[in-house]
């Protein structure tokens, strides 16, 4: 019996050490939640993301919830640029740029 127990707290521990450290990832791969599209407006200097541009951005889902984004482009955008994010809880599969007309 303890030895059961010990092994439940060490899969514990485990699961939760890779939703805190890697939470991107494990959002990836989270069956329960679902992907939705984020708009937010670029703002502000991106990070530094080995070779690209890491974005941490606040924005909106079509009901209106804030949400936080985080995404990389290859390619530096300017500060005004709207953008449409594909997100999965903190995974963000693609991004767009949009006009401020398509914003909800």
């Amino acid at each position: 019996m303890k030895k059961i127990i010990s092994v439940f707290l060490v899969l514990l521990i485990a699961i939760g050490s890779l939703y805190f450290f890697s939470r991107e990832t494990f959002d990836r791969f989270n069956p329960l939640l679902t992907e939705e599209y984020v708009f937010a407006e670029v703002q502000g200097e991106p990070s530094d993301d080995n070779g690209r541009y890491k974005y941490d951005l606040e924005g909106i889902n079509e009901s209106k919830e804030t949400k936080r984004v985080v995404f990389s482009a290859s390619t530096r955008l300017e500060p005004g640029t709207f953008v449409r994010v594909l997100a999965k809880g903190t995974y963000s599969k693609q991004y767009e740029m949009i006009n401020e007309s398509e914003m909800p």
